[in-house]
């Protein structure tokens, strides 16, 4: 009897931040144990709630929600996005946006909307992996540009100039970045920007972290890139809105979109082919957005994300053979394990090690297409004292790989 085998263009497809070591925590769970997970950013288990706000507009529009919604979106939800980047100075309107089950989901149907066989796709190195896997899916070449450690983690613009080729036809642009923290600078996304600008590329934004910024700018990608250049800026309720389980994100395209009807249709025609977008957590975006944003208390001194990112980065570095770059947003650090200190060759095997001898699970730095398994991402979540207890342990564990 023949095996049943996955598709095979499955192949060369990750998702490690979902991988192997998460499978293992998941069993020492069944069988009793304990497990901090700190490998992604899931906020309601560390007691992140949603504004109440936001619950009461899902629950009130219940009874209107067992319906399909329009594909794109219902139109209340799209107006609210949409009046959000005019804010911003941009001519948006509402047959610009579409709604999605997440950012996840709208990588993956513009991708699958844009890239034909062999397309090459600049991604950051390192990246937010969905975007590198859901490139391969479709076909394309994901082309890692370097992010500069020792500049903050910014894209390194001659790096990414001189990856770009005749068949390159989009670049990736995450900031805040996940997984590194960095928020990049007006210059720098300009200097993206006009990259696409000269060879004529479109830029994806994924900008669901814009909110969460502890140090730095807030810079929309959209209002660098004009009217000549195609933008798709993603973003949702994920993050700043503690909406994780809702999945509720959107995509809007701004620029050339007279020359950009073709690749538009496509992506309806996804989002028509889907149906529509979860209707009850549709209901949540124009209360979200329009509402009292109480992220900001979040990202200032005395909040939480703003203080549990600087206790984990206090500690981190002071464990020896460990350097980190401090967060300026998101939600993360990306922590280097000093190659002369740390004979590491599988990164992913020395966190399945720390998952075992202290029960922390993290996301092994090669899982965001980091080329060298000296780097881990840590989700700095819990309150400070579990981050002390938890970093301390990690020394713990790390002072025996020194020895």
């Amino acid at each position: 009897m023949s095996e049943y085998e996955q598709a095979t263009r499955l192949r060369g497809v990750h998702y490690d931040v979902r991988g192997a070591n998460m499978v293992e925590a998941q069993r020492m769970e069944a069988a009793g144990e304990r497990i901090l997970k700190l490998n992604i950013g899931n906020l309601a288990p560390f007691g992140f709630e949603a504004p109440k706000t936001v619950l009461q507009s899902v629950i009130v529009h219940l009874p209107e929600s067992e319906g399909y919604s329009d594909s794109r979106g219902i139109y209340s939800a799209r107006t609210a996005v949409a009046n959000y980047y005019q804010d911003y100075g941009l001519d948006v309107d509402v047959d610009q946006v579409w709604l999605g089950n997440g950012v996840s989901e709208l990588v993956s149907m513009v991708l699958s909307a844009m890239v034909n066989p062999g397309d090459e796709i600049l991604v950051p190195a390192p990246d937010y992996p969905l975007w590198t896997a859901q490139v391969t899916l479709t076909g394309g070449t994901a082309v890692h540009y370097l992010c500069d450690e020792t500049d903050e983690w910014n894209p390194d613009l001659a790096d990414t100039a001189a990856k770009i080729t005749d068949k390159t036809r989009a670049i990736v642009i995450i900031n805040p970045n996940n997984p590194t923290g960095a928020v990049y600078s007006r210059a720098v996304v300009q200097g993206m920007v006009d990259l696409a600008r000269k060879h004529g590329l479109i830029v994806l934004a994924d900008e669901i972290y814009e909110k969460i910024i502890f140090e730095g700018e807030r810079v929309i990608t959209a209002t660098l890139t004009g009217s000549d250049v195609l933008c798709l800026t993603f973003s949702g309720l994920s993050k700043a809105y503690r909406l994780c389980g809702y999945r509720a994100g959107w995509v809007v395209a701004t620029g050339p979109l007279g020359k950009a009807e073709n690749l538009l249709e496509g992506l309806s025609l996804l989002a028509n082919m889907r149906m529509c977008a979860n209707v009850p957590a549709q209901h949540a975006i124009q209360t979200a957005v329009g509402g009292h944003q109480s992220v900001d208390a979040f990202c200032r001194p005395g909040g939480r994300f703003y203080d549990q990112l600087h206790v984990a980065h206090e500690m981190m570095v002071k464990i020896p053979g460990v350097s980190c770059v401090p967060a300026k947003g998101a939600l993360y650090l990306f922590p280097r394990l000093e190659p002369d200190v740390y004979h590491i060759e599988d990164d992913e095997m020395w966190a399945l090690g720390l998952l075992k001898e202290q029960k922390i699970l993290v996301s092994h730095g090669r899982g965001f297409n980091w080329p060298n398994p000296d780097h881990f991402r840590l989700a700095a979540l819990p309150e400070a004292d579990i981050l002390r207890d938890a970093i301390k342990r990690m020394g713990d564990y790390l002072a025996t790989l020194r020895s």
